[in-house]
């Protein structure tokens, strides 16, 4: 970024960054505060402690832009050490993230509103945006994130600026850009519980007068990222490890006062011990680790895990040797041998080019290319651990019977042998394109306008071998040798377009109305082939044959989703507001169809039996109606600061994928109405005491399902008298009260030193963890604390810090659902009682971090 320009125009495009190192040196969590020690050119553009949004494709202060949003600056992730997504929960209320997994690869929900995590066909209803744009994989969150200038959380519907899958809210990362003078950092930490170190650098500056350059990459290594319980059979040792690279180029390129260029190119390599991450089992009812349940009951084998979901320790076993010998069709052969392992590689690019065609007119063009190449294989019954025994043989007392109906299991049985099953090997590959233009006015006067256009296309390829039966227990493929059950292959393609356009009214000069409207259309399009299925299982009539192919099935939708609001600013320090808002999530085709007899309808002669079957795939689009009422305000100078927000929102067909795990059937639901409702509130105090400041922020929310919404009974069918209507029940995830607090205090110790003491603790009420039915897994309410001691230079030359990230290794459970191969019980279990295991995600424990940087 060039610093000798002077145009008034092109200073205004540089605000965002003059004002990030002034952000950097204060944001927390939704308010701004006033700071004596931002540059002089940061006070001309804006005003001293003045933090810039983008939240309507426009520059705004936090304090005027009607939306509730929540900012961290640079700084502030770097005193606690946050970079990766799940770290911002604990400042940002409500926010819940999952991280891992075979689906999506993650989850993000806001106010008690996301998406699943169990498939890679759902869109986030929380829009994750990268530089400007928005990314259709969860997968891009893994590696996390560094050289950050901002993260804007925005809540609730944001369909009118941000478009498809923002119907809940907003994710916003901005990587740092070109600095106007030379300048080099570099920072090294070594975290002590998970013995993870990371180094990082950058270098920034500009090349000419009109041509700015800046160059930042990171590693990161983690040994013991997941530990596993004493006695796990597993190959890579006690411990999980991770790697991660992240490296990015950033030019910017003024040639004329009037046009600028900003272009980012980055590459992200993450590599895992396998896609199950702090995933634990919570035993049920029945208090006992139920064993795997195979085959009807030929073959039994123990969990082996022991109960305890807060000891941080997991058991995840390797797959079984008899289902580990041959993977059909793909590149997860290559080495696999029974032990998971994760890999992904992601390539990013971004242009944006503004181009002011007259004095109050810029043309804004942001271009978006990303390539996603993952492959993970795991075993996805989570537990199991040798001898097997067979329920059925020693219901008839026959000890043979394991050795004579699944001999390739007995052939390896023993003690302590590795018997994951379930296994799965998803390759994902995305190729996504999009382009977005706005036209946008600055008149100076009661009038501005903003129109454009935006459009996506994008290819996402799910090819995966699976073990959903586990037939190679029994022997491998007599043609092929392949020990998985099947490998199915689901290509989406997508096509989204959408005009938008809003304007604005100063009535007077305190009143403002605005408002506006997008026009969405999405096509998708999925083919469903199978060039596999076990011998075994095709000779029989529950399976598809090897070969199969569904043909194309479509799914199309359109919407409108309006917008408008009305802000009064009372005083320079007091804004109010009210909005009306709508959102919009494309449905689509689920690609989580096993092929089974559900598939069978594709190869009917008649028309209608196949769109039944190519309707049973499809889910529908999630809309959102409400609206927010807000206040703005700050006393005492700038020094008090005080934002309070009240909402209410009802959303249509919510997207909902559920697990049944004695059936082993994923079952795609709309959840017929959920209504979410509540009070955010935001607050900072900069005290008379220098360098002292509190800051923190609480919710209220009541988020329930407000009409009929049945999950399918314990057999995993609807229509068969047990059905579970979930009307006035909590949603997941949605605590009744969460918040937190702050407290930043920098200490002079001379002219060339500064002490810094950082503190933050969380609070979360109690939560359902899933939504398949009334009574599932609770977790209770719990705190966290997060500490920080530093000492450097008060410029930030340098800095040696001591972080601490959850400090009393409090661990709780984001998510949860049914553990796979349950036994049934009754007749059915051949003794054994019914399975009531569960699959728990959670959190990360405690982190502590040496650390040092510098920057010049």
């Amino acid at each position: 970024m060039i610093a000798s320009i002077g145009h008034a125009r092109t200073l205004r495009r540089m605000r965002p960054l003059l004002l990030a190192s002034a952000a950097g040196l204060f944001t927390v969590p939704g308010v701004a505060l006033a700071q004596d020690d931002v540059g002089s050119e940061n006070q001309t553009e804006a005003g001293p402690g003045v933090i810039i949004v983008t939240a309507r494709k426009q520059e705004e202060t936090l304090q005027e832009v009607p939306v509730t949003v929540t900012v961290l600056g640079g700084d502030t992730l770097e005193k606690y050490n946050v970079d990766q997504v799940a770290d911002v929960v604990s400042r940002v209320p409500t926010l819940n993230v999952q991280v891992g997994g075979s689906g999506s690869g993650g989850q993000l929900s806001l106010r008690g509103v996301g998406s699943s995590n169990i498939s890679a066909a759902f869109d986030s209803a929380v829009a994750f945006d990268y530089d400007g744009v928005q990314i259709s994989t969860m997968r891009m969150v893994q590696a996390g994130f560094f050289d950050t200038q901002q993260i804007d959380i925005l809540k609730g519907p944001q369909s009118l600026f941000f478009g498809k899958s923002a119907s809940a809210g907003v994710f916003s990362i901005k990587s740092a850009n070109p600095t106007p003078t030379w300048e080099i950092g570099g920072k090294a930490s070594y975290e002590i519980e998970e013995k993870g170190y990371t180094v990082s650098g950058f270098v920034s500056g500009p090349v000419s007068d009109t041509l700015g350059i800046r160059l930042a990459a990171q590693y990161n290594k983690i040994d013991e990222y997941v530990e596993l319980q004493p006695g796990t059979p597993a190959a890579n040792g006690p411990f999980r490890g991770q790697k991660n690279i992240v490296a990015r180029g950033t030019i910017q390129w003024d040639p004329a006062p009037e046009f600028t260029a900003n272009l980012k190119l980055q590459y992200v390599r993450h590599e895992n011990d396998g896609a199950i991450g702090h995933s634990d089992i919570f035993c049920g009812a029945n208090g006992v680790a139920d064993p795997v349940f195979l085959l009807s009951g030929v073959a039994a084998i123990p969990a082996g895990n022991d109960c305890d979901i807060q000891d941080g320790r997991y058991f995840l076993p390797d797959v079984a040797p008899a289902l580990a010998a041959q993977v059909p069709g793909n590149d997860a052969s290559v080495g696999f041998n029974g032990v998971p392992f994760g890999e992904t590689d992601i390539k990013f690019g971004r242009l944006r080019m503004d181009w002011d065609a007259t004095d109050s007119l810029t043309l804004t063009s942001v271009t978006g290319l990303l390539e996603m190449d993952a492959i993970d294989v795991d075993s996805y019954s989570y537990v199991g651990i040798g001898p097997a025994f067979s329920p059925i043989g020693n219901a008839i007392g026959d000890p043979t019977f394991l050795a004579t109906n699944a001999p390739a299991l007995a052939a390896t049985n023993g003690p302590g042998v590795p018997l994951g099953t379930g296994a799965s090997d998803p390759i994902n590959r995305l190729d996504q394109f999009s382009q977005e233009l706005r036209l946008a006015s600055d008149f100076g006067g009661a009038f501005d306008f903003m129109v454009g256009a935006y459009y996506e296309t994008r290819t996402f390829v799910f090819d995966t071998a699976q073990q959903g039966v586990n037939i190679s227990l029994i022997a491998p493929d007599p043609v092929t040798g392949n020990t998985f059950d099947w490998d199915k292959i689901h290509t989406t393609d997508t096509e989204a377009k959408s005009i938008f356009g809003s304007v604005s009214f100063d009535l007077t000069e305190q009143l403002e109305i605005s408002g506006g409207v997008r026009y969405t259309d999405e096509e998708k399009v999925q083919t469903i082939s199978i060039p596999y299925v076990h011998t075994f299982l095709s000779s029989g009539p529950a399976f598809v044959n090897s070969g199969f192919f569904s043909g194309p099935i479509a799914f199309s939708d359109s919407n409108w989703s309006p917008e408008a609001t009305i802000r009064y600013q009372a005083t320079p320090d007091i804004n109010v507001f009210a909005s009306f808002k709508t959102g919009f999530k494309s449905g689509g085709i689920d690609n989580s169809a096993l092929p089974s007899f559900s598939l069978l309808g594709f190869d009917s002669p008649d028309p209608a039996v196949r769109q039944a079957t190519a309707d049973g795939l499809i889910f529908q689009s999630e809309e959102a109606i409400g609206g927010e009422i807000g206040v703005k305000s700050q006393f005492d100078n700038r020094n008090i600061t005080l934002n309070v927000t009240g909402y209410h929102y009802v959303f249509d067909n919510l997207q909902v994928q559920n697990f049944n795990a004695t059936t082993i059937q994923f079952i795609t639901l709309n959840a017929g109405e959920v209504t979410t409702q509540g009070i955010d509130v935001a607050w900072a105090y900069r005290t008379p005491l220098d360098g002292l400041s509190f800051s923190g922020n609480l919710s209220y929310l009541d988020a329930t399902f407000s009409d009929d919404f049945f999950t399918p009974g314990a057999d995993g069918q609807f229509n068969t008298g047990d059905d579970i209507n979930l009307n006035g029940r909590d949603v997941a995830r949605a605590p009744k009260w969460a918040g937190n607090i702050a407290a930043d205090w920098f200490i002079p110790m001379g002219n060339s030193l500064e002490l810094g003491l950082n503190g933050n603790v969380s609070y979360s009420d109690s939560y359902f963890t899933d939504e398949d039915t009334l009574n599932d897994f609770v977790q209770d309410s719990f705190i966290t604390i997060d500490a920080s001691v530093s000492v450097g230079h008060p410029d930030g030359n340098w800095r040696l810090a001591l972080v601490g990230v959850n400090l009393t290794d409090e661990i709780y459970v984001n998510t949860s659902g049914g553990r796979p191969f349950l036994s049934p019980g009754g007749a059915a279990g051949f003794g054994l009682p019914a399975g009531d295991d569960l699959v728990v995600t959670q959190n990360r424990g405690r982190q502590v971090f040496v650390e040092a940087s510098f920057r010049f």
